[in-house]
């Protein structure tokens, strides 16, 4: 993306002096919080609080991670939105509230290119399609079998639309059925998973891989275009017989619009910095999950390009969210 069409992009709140990159500035003198859409336990949970005390080791301060779930995942940007300009609240940000939720809300309380700074994307992982380890279906045609012939039971968990929207595109291409039930967190739905109470569900591979190695969960396949290393037996959906389902999350930073361009590029530096380290690599490996460190610019346009892939996904599939 050209930077013209960036700064028209973020609708002037980015219109940024050179000079700032380089601004040496006395951030932060006092508590940052990062505000995520999610309960503790689930994978931007997860990820937030490695990014926080990595911050704290590369510039100093205090980083907090601050649980805000509601409104499936918006309540957490919403208030972030509202919160001074100062970069003393932040936004963990990810798509199922942000991009994926401009692609299938009409009407959200904020506008993900003008409301907000973009910082950094931190780390991105896929998910992996999972079921309890006493479910008959050992793989993704014996699971939608499953599903078809027991529509009584067919449901799966989700904290936010970026969960919601591949399984419903799931549905479409399998002809399965499954109701949503909401949840508060991705660790919420591993748990409904362990008791039962739902059937299956994509979850974020931080958060699943730990419950597959012990053997909890069955992985039917993952949700990307390729298999991943920590899993190479591992079918994508494709490979099972489901193409064009494709689905992951990420973890990216973001401020307030007006929030003095100095701390933007302190925080995007030091974002980078981190993610280039062997230890953050080490521990986004162990999640399954990948180090980015994007610039804020590269973030502004993976976010223009979410929003209109999920759209015509949305378009094509003809699925209606309400708000």
């Amino acid at each position: 993306m050209k930077r013209r069409e960036f700064l028209t992009l973020m609708g002037g709140a980015a219109a940024w002096p050179a000079a700032a990159r380089g601004q040496q500035i006395d951030y932060p003198n006092r508590t940052v919080r990062i505000v995520i859409g999610f309960g503790p336990g689930g994978g931007t949970d997860t990820v937030a609080r490695i990014l926080a005390q990595k911050l704290q080791e590369t510039i100093g301060g205090t980083f907090l991670v601050e649980n805000k779930p509601g409104a499936a995942g918006r309540l957490a940007p919403e208030t972030v939105a509202k919160s001074p300009p100062d970069g003393y609240t932040l936004l963990g940000a990810a798509p199922g509230a942000m991009t994926i939720g401009t692609a299938i809300w009409d009407k959200i309380p904020y506008d993900i290119f003008k409301d907000f700074v973009p910082i950094s994307l931190v780390a991105d992982y896929p998910m992996l399609v999972l079921v309890n380890k006493s479910h008959p279906a050992q793989t993704i045609a014996e699971l939608v079998t499953w599903l078809k012939a027991n529509p009584d039971k067919a449901n799966y968990p989700t904290p936010s639309p970026v969960f919601t929207l591949p399984i419903e595109h799931f549905k479409i291409k399998t002809g399965a059925p499954a109701t949503a039930i909401s949840y508060r967190s991705s660790n919420e739905s591993i748990t409904s998973l362990l008791s039962g109470q739902t059937a299956f569900a994509f979850v974020e591979t931080p958060v699943s891989v730990p419950q597959v190695g012990t053997g909890n969960l069955r992985a039917l396949a993952v949700t990307l275009p390729e298999r991943i290393p920590d899993l190479p037996d591992l079918p994508t959906l494709a490979e099972a017989g489901v193409p064009d389902v494709v689905a992951g999350t990420w973890l990216a930073l973001m401020a307030p619009a007006g929030t003095p361009m100095p701390i933007v590029r302190k925080l995007e530096a030091a974002c980078r910095q981190i993610a280039a380290t062997d230890d953050f690599k080490a521990r986004m490996k162990a999640l399954s999950s990948q180090s980015i460190g994007s610039t804020s610019e590269e973030l502004a346009a993976r976010m223009k390009a979410e929003v209109q892939r999920w759209s015509g996904v949305v378009k094509q599939a003809n699925i209606k969210f309400e708000l």
